[in-house]
């Protein structure tokens, strides 16, 4: 016999099959439809010149694109939206009101990778305000009035390419945005253009590599004028850098309240700009880098023989790193020359050359410097004491002279003595001719202990003088004064 079936159990079984689809079906169907202010297409939701003071509630959780552009929009809070739109990617909110964003507004858009905020009236960006944002890769902030910008306002945000700030009132580079490794590894375009930017960071703007300085657009800032800053924007034109050749004639300075253009800085008479070659001694470790306007592109260096370097030890000690760049384990005299790097990208093509000196010695390290700086200081010492010694401690005839003859007439006088051009002879021979040949000759003579070195002549102190003999007879002059004569200076009267 066959066993009897419960027709309940039966009825029970497709009740519950009924519900089961009814409950799939209704999951599949979108639960929110299109906002009565909105245009929805597929998963574009445009709201754009309606008027709202608010965003619609209610958004669909499958929109893609929203565009509330053109609204009466003033302040975005953390809770702007019920739903979470995981799907969002691009967010439009340009031509509002806005001038309050919530730190936890971007919070239910994690995905977003298009926000533009442009044309508005934020006047800051406080810190950690887009750092929800994580995939997020072009931010349009120009013409606001933005004064300050935290610099932690765009932290964890390594996905971001392109930033624009211009037409705003930003008078500090946020220089933390561009330095190489910084938070925003990808950025690629930053524009500060027409703002109040005086100063810039010159030195490290010169480090940055080229494919950051090809979207680093300065133009319409009052900059202060200066030899560097001419300096800095001939070499990005020389490198025909986007960031300056697209916009040579809005690129200016400011000097004495007046406006010049950056490459007409006749006054300044600042030396042109000459493309400077790497140097490098002998037995140098050296890395020169193809510095290309394009991240990414396919490097191949060939040197100054037209030979293709290749990335193994293959000509001398000349390589190819895995980022392109040319590496020199020891370098020769040899190596010097002009290389040529051949880049080759998806967008374009880019040749750059390098000249290479080499300086036929080897370079001290910094300890063998410093013995030589200390030998040198030493040696200039020594020589400076054998001076003073040879000045000060050197015998003079001056004080090796016996006691002196006491002087004979008090006050202040000169002693005076004859010092004839014949040899001294009798005193007694006349003779009225000799007397045109007499010259009288003054000097100073020591007269006592108390007097100065080299016959300076004390006041209270004189010598004798000879007494004549007879008319038209020669006198003699003393011994002791015709030895002080040749080491004394003499005076002729």
């Amino acid at each position: 016999m066959q066993p009897q079936r419960d027709p309940r159990g039966l009825w029970l079984l497709l009740l519950s099959l009924f519900l089961l689809l009814f409950e799939v079906a209704r999951a599949g169907r979108p639960v929110v439809s299109c906002p009565a202010a909105c245009l929805c297409a597929s998963n574009i939701l445009s709201c754009s010149k309606q008027q709202l003071p608010n965003v619609p509630h209610s958004l669909p959780s499958y929109t893609a694109l929203l565009d509330l552009s053109h609204n009466n929009l003033s302040r975005l809070r953390a809770e702007w939206t019920p739903t979470r739109l995981i799907h969002l990617q691009s967010l439009l909110l340009s031509h509002n009101h806005l001038n309050f964003i919530s730190s936890e507004a971007f919070s239910p858009v994690p995905n977003l990778r298009y926000l533009d905020l442009s044309s508005n009236q934020l006047r800051t960006l406080d810190e950690f305000l887009f750092s929800e944002l994580q995939a997020l890769e072009v931010l349009l902030l120009y013409n606001n009035h933005i004064v300050a910008v935290d610099r932690c306002a765009f932290d964890d945000m390594a996905q971001l390419q392109k930033l624009y700030l211009s037409q705003n009132q930003i008078s500090r580079f946020p220089l933390e945005l561009v330095k190489e490794g910084a938070k925003l590894p990808k950025l690629t375009l930053l524009d500060l253009s027409s703002n109040k930017l005086k100063n810039l960071p010159l030195p490290d703007l010169q480090k940055l590599p080229a494919w950051i300085k090809n979207g680093l657009y300065l133009h319409n800032n009052p900059l202060h004028c200066d030899c560097e800053l001419y300096q800095l924007f001939s070499h990005w034109q020389y490198r025909q850098l986007s960031s300056v050749v697209d916009f040579q004639e809005d690129l200016y300075c400011m000097r004495s309240k007046k406006l010049h253009n950056v490459f007409n800085l006749s006054f300044l008479n600042c030396s042109e700009y000459k493309e400077r070659a790497w140097e490098a001694h002998l037995g140098d470790t050296l890395t020169i880098k193809c510095d290309t306007k394009q991240q990414g592109m396919t490097k191949v260096w060939v040197t100054p023989s037209n030979e293709r370097v290749l990335d193994e030890v293959a000509n001398g000690t000349v390589t190819v790193s895995e980022d392109g760049s040319l590496h020199f384990q020891q370098v020769r005299v040899e190596d010097a020359g002009v290389y040529t790097c051949y880049a080759m990208g998806e967008a374009f093509n880019e040749t750059l050359s390098v000249e290479l000196k080499v300086y036929n010695f080897t370079l001290h390290g910094h300890h063998d410097t410093l013995n030589t700086a200390y030998t040198t200081l030493v040696g200039c010492i020594l020589s400076v004491v054998l001076v003073l010694i040879y000045l000060y401690l050197t015998p003079c005839r001056c004080w090796c002279r016996g006691v002196e003859k006491p002087s004979s007439h008090q006050g202040d006088s000169l002693s005076s003595s004859m010092l004839s051009t014949t040899p001294n002879h009798d005193p007694m021979a006349g003779g009225d001719k000799d007397d045109g040949f007499d010259r009288r000759v003054a000097f100073l003579e020591p007269a006592g202990p108390g007097q100065g070195q080299n016959g300076k002549l004390k006041p209270g102190n004189t010598l004798p003088v000879p007494e004549a003999t007879g008319k038209g007879q020669r006198r003699m002059s003393d011994p002791e004064s015709v030895s002080s004569v040749f080491s004394d200076t003499p005076i002729v009267v």
